[in-house]
């Protein structure tokens, strides 16, 4: 299990995960504090929500756990940022309207 854990594999795995997260997390919480969503493009992150939920899902039927918990991050994030979108742009266009 130890040898598991810190294999090669797992520590780039970790670390390319940290540079994601850390890469991701600065837009999304900008976007969930300030419920500007202008700037973002609908179909670009949506599928790059998709792509997190199916990277979760791998990481999860390999037992590979830095993948697992940084898709799952992300894919908690852009559910967020995606229904904020959704709002922004459909319902409160409407009330303006």
């Amino acid at each position: 299990m130890f040898e598991t854990l810190f294999s090669p594999s797992n520590i780039i795995g970790t670390i390319a995960s940290i540079c994601l997260i850390l890469g991701y997390m600065p837009q999304a919480i900008h976007t969930m504090r300030t419920h500007d969503t202008d700037g973002i493009a609908l179909p670009t992150f949506l599928m790059t929500g998709l792509g997190s939920i199916f990277f979760a899902i791998q990481g999860l039927l390999t037992d590979n756990w830095p993948l697992l918990i940084t898709n799952v991050i992300t894919t908690v994030s852009s559910l967020i940022v995606f229904g904020m979108k959704m709002y922004n742009d459909y319902f409160k266009k409407d009330k303006k309207g």
